[in-house]
């Protein structure tokens, strides 16, 4: 009898305990901008809580009384100590960082309210779709919970359909961005750890089955080939037979019908004469209207075609060897500090990319948002794109590896019908060790069963320097498609040795300079061996280009980086100001001599 009292309570319990029995969240939906949505971005009331205390109790235990209830008082002498209403607003998306001055520095828990009115609609789902937070968040609705979700950099999203209800509806979300070992970054990180709801919110509206995801890839073929092949496939969020799919190429006059199996997916084959499709690349970016049915709904795309692969030491586009004229790029606002998550923010950075001469972008060290990736595309530009496991992770920790792994699926499921997206990057600078080995290269194994139609590549660190010989050895090298290493001479070696240098990298791999560079302060000037002039660092870019024209199998580089970015690494007064300053572009979008020491060098390429 006490043991069903006590199963009782602890059911009763459950029923307002915050973490109690939160939804799963959906399997991330593709192409979210296709369905009509309504955007919850604008101003949110926020609360600063240090302490937590509208999450935990004194005890450090779930409390009932947390600030997802919302409450009022309903009495002149109850007490809550809290009103959303009261609270300040900020905008979303955005970050707490740079919109409050009280919080620059902070690193722990804010809560978000927004009210907003629904009618809820039993002939459809409605979905929560958030572009990304930054970094613990849990999502309430209506004082419900309805979601945990861990990582900064990844959208999510969660069927609130059953939550909703007639007239005004909150919303009421708490997010925490402390850092810790366990964590995907972990601990130390060389960029600014902006927290908050960094990009969009939106409720939208899909069918009661509806596509979670579909591909649309061209098959690689011989050069002389007179018939070319896209693979097409299509997986519904629910296992069911006998719904019948379409996809049509208007452009191509291509028309494919099917029918999903027992699993809810389909597969067919489009195939169209060579002559008349134009691949995708950054000198002709052309993307086709492709548009998906089931039963009666239908969704569009732009979707680029092309092929990417390797032959020895070159990376071949659409069969044709190309040079990669790279940059690397924080997801930072163009002018100033601050997450960036507009398509303007990314417009004026990949056209400081374009100015460079760059056909290519490694987007570091987390995915970006949605939005950089597609106007990248637009623009005709490749990119790099990676997840943060970055500098020393927790190896031996499941959790950790179910977090990198979750991220990589996440970033992966929202750009693999990007035409642009030509490497997936599992790592940067991680230490060696046979832990790191085994989490590596089961990471890498695993994005091959997502997706083998890319490469795959990771930041390497030169370990085997010996005086003036630099030799990479790495065991992921045979996991990877492309060696890609980071390397400072000039910055952590006297740029001097820079003509001395010899590299030794024995892998028949093309190989990518993922990084190298030197800071300087825009519009400090002096002789060329004053550190953090700008003659300084023209100086390094004249030495290090002149150095790696020698690598053998040089297939591309990514310098680092386009702009100055704030880090909390970086403390030098006068000159830093917590900003890296490797940037040939200043966080005021001024660029600097580097820039076009290599732009000059990109243009002869």
């Amino acid at each position: 009898m006490m043991k069903k009292i006590l199963s009782t309570i602890m059911l009763l319990v459950g029923a307002w305990l915050p973490t109690a029995q939160a939804a799963e969240a959906l399997p991330l939906i593709q192409n979210v901008n296709a369905y009509e949505s309504m955007s919850l971005n604008g101003a949110w009331n926020y609360i600063v809580d240090v302490q937590e205390e509208g999450y935990y109790d004194y005890r450090m235990n779930p409390t009932r009384w947390g600030f997802f209830q919302n409450a009022k008082p309903q009495r002149p002498e109850d007490l809550i100590e809290y009103d959303f209403d009261k609270a300040p607003t900020m905008q979303i998306p955005g970050d707490w960082n740079t919109q409050d001055d009280r919080l620059f520095f902070y690193e722990g828990t804010v809560w978000f309210k927004k009210s907003f009115q629904a009618v809820p609609m039993t002939d459809y789902t409605t979905l929560l779709y958030f572009g990304a937070v930054n970094y613990d968040c849990h999502v309430y609705i209506n004082t419900k919970h309805v979601g945990h979700h861990i990582g900064g950099f990844t959208p999510f999203n969660y069927d609130i359909s059953d939550l909703l209800k007639e007239g005004e509806n909150t919303i009421i979300v708490k997010v925490d961005n402390k850092r810790h070992a366990e964590d995907v970054p972990t601990q130390i990180f060389d960029w600014w750890n902006y927290g908050g709801i960094t990009r969009d919110v939106k409720l939208v509206k899909v069918p009661k089955t509806y596509v979670e995801d579909y591909s649309l890839q061209l098959q690689k073929a011989d050069a002389k080939a007179k018939t070319r092949q896209i693979d097409f496939s299509l997986k519904l969020n629910t296992a069911a037979a006998g719904h019948n799919v379409t996809v049509s190429i208007p452009e191509l006059k291509l028309t494919q019908k099917g029918v999903t199996d027992a699993e809810g997916k389909v597969a067919a084959s489009l195939k169209v004469a060579a002559k008349k499709l134009s691949l995708w690349s950054p000198a002709t970016p052309k993307r086709y209207l492709v548009e998906i049915t089931v039963d009666n709904s239908t969704i569009a795309d732009s979707i680029g075609f092309r092929t990417i692969e390797t032959r020895d030491k070159q990376i071949l586009l659409n069969g044709q060897p190309i040079f990669l004229k790279g940059i690397s790029i924080h997801n930072e606002k163009p002018n100033g500090g601050g997450r960036a998550n507009s398509v303007d923010d990314a417009h004026t950075l990949l056209t400081w990319a374009k100015e460079l001469g760059c056909n290519f972008v490694r987007l570091a060290h987390y995915p970006h948002h949605e939005e950089m990736v597609r106007e990248a595309e637009r623009m005709g530009i490749l990119v790099w794109s990676e997840i943060p496991v970055y500098w020393t992770i927790a190896w031996n920790n499941t959790k950790t590896f179910e977090n990198a792994r979750q991220q990589l699926t996440d970033m992966i499921s929202r750009d693999h019908n990007r035409a642009n997206v030509i490497i997936w990057s599992i790592a940067n600078e991680t230490p060696h060790s046979a832990q790191r080995d085994n989490f590596l290269g089961r990471l890498a194994e695993y994005a091959r069963t997502l997706d083998n139609t890319r490469l795959i590549s990771m930041a390497m660190e030169v370990t085997g320097a010996s005086n003036y010989v630099n030799r990479l050895n790495d065991n992921m090298n045979k996991y990877v498609d492309v060696v890609s290493f980071n390397q400072y001479i000039g910055w952590y070696r006297d740029v001097n040795d820079a003509p001395k240098m010899k590299w030794e990298i024995p892998y028949n791999k093309p190989v990518i300079i993922s990084e190298f560079g030197g800071g300087a302060k825009y519009g400090y000037h002096g002789a060329k061996n004053q550190r953090w002039t700008e003659e300084f660092q023209e100086n390094l870019y004249i030495e290090n280009l002149a150095m790696i024209d020698k690598i053998e199998g040089l297939a591309g580089t990514t310098p680092w980086i386009l702009k100055d970015f704030r880090s909390p690494r970086r403390v030098l007064n006068g000159i830093q100001d917590y900003y890296n300053r490797k940037g040939v572009v200043s966080d005021k979008g001024e660029k600097k001599k580097a820039f076009f020491v290599l732009k000059e060098w990109y243009d002869k390429k």
